[in-house]
């Protein structure tokens, strides 16, 4: 799902956003995966998703908080994802506020973009580009493909879709038959002043690595510390 937000709100909110305390002055709390586990959708379910934030938060020595993914699952049972990720605040590895609570977190005009949604080294992840109009480049147009498609599974309220169609890869078990919502790190969109959710933007075309790749992703995810 798409929303049409004015290019000047999202901005006064960014600006608003980033004059807050940059560097060490906070620690780290939210990330992007600098990479996927290589299987597809198939994390090991929530499980094995949390264990890979928590690897990649120690490896970049943000180890001593609890990670958990941002991933949402379907059934008899559901897990939201915005139930599972602590009350914030978020920061990234550059002290950059994300958002203050949960509910700040699904607004439309959240601090995630492509220069904020940065991985745990603080590098940012394959973009979609803008040309001189500042319209989105098209995938054949980019010198690095973007990845920008990101697994979340949730609706843009952070809740997980109903039974029956798939939408989270069989609950992260799958590298085959299935779907998963994405989410768009740099909310972009190949329509002219449209803006994409950072958590519900589309389908993806299957759920094995080859066929995220094709969507426009290659298999990462959001991790928050829920501490």
């Amino acid at each position: 799902m798409h929303r049409s937000i004015s290019l000047g709100s999202c901005l006064t909110a960014a600006v608003s956003l980033l004059a807050g305390p940059v560097g060490v002055a906070q620690t780290m709390s939210f990330f992007l995966t600098s990479e996927g586990l290589g299987s597809g959708a198939d994390l090991g379910g929530l499980e094995g998703a949390d264990a890979h934030c928590q690897a990649l938060a120690d490896a970049a020595g943000f180890g001593d908080r609890t990670w958990a993914a941002y991933l949402s699952t379907q059934g008899n049972d559901p897990v939201h994802a915005r139930h599972r990720i602590g009350e914030g605040p978020w920061h990234n590895a550059e002290g950059v506020l994300i958002a203050l609570d949960v509910d700040r977190l699904h607004e439309v005009d959240v601090n995630i973009n492509h220069a904020s949604a940065i991985d745990e080294n603080g590098i940012r992840i394959p973009y979609a580009h803008l040309d001189e109009e500042g319209n989105t480049l098209s995938p054949e147009l980019e010198e690095i493909p973007a990845e920008h498609d990101i697994l979340t599974g949730s609706r843009e309220d952070g809740t997980a879709f109903p039974a029956g169609e798939d939408r989270t890869c069989s609950n992260w078990t799958s590298s085959d038959e299935g779907s998963a919502m994405l989410g768009h790190h740099d909310r972009r969109t190949l329509q002219p002043g449209v803006f994409s959710s950072w958590n519900s933007s589309h389908p993806s075309a299957g759920c094995s690595q080859p066929e995220l790749v094709r969507t426009g992703g290659s298999g990462l995810f959001y991790c928050f510390a829920t501490d």
